[in-house]
């Protein structure tokens, strides 16, 4: 899975998500080259739902059988 910035370009190419205890770890490489282990915490997975909105939810929903470009 590859995540983009803004402008297109690759930010980082996940090649594994795996759990370590209660937490998330997203590892991968940034811009192509530099190995990177993010942690997702429980604490940070909450801030997140925060954000959500019931619109935002459906587009997620629904996001994985949209076309790409």
């Amino acid at each position: 899975m590859k995540i983009y910035a803004a402008d297109k370009s690759e930010l980082m190419q996940v090649s594994a998500i795996e759990r370590k205890g209660d937490d998330l770890v997203l590892k991968g490489k940034v811009f192509g080259t530099m190995p990177m282990s993010a942690t997702l915490t429980p604490d940070q997975a909450r801030a997140f739902m925060k954000l959500l909105t019931p619109a935002l939810v459906l587009f997620l929903v629904t996001l994985p059988f949209r076309k790409g470009k």
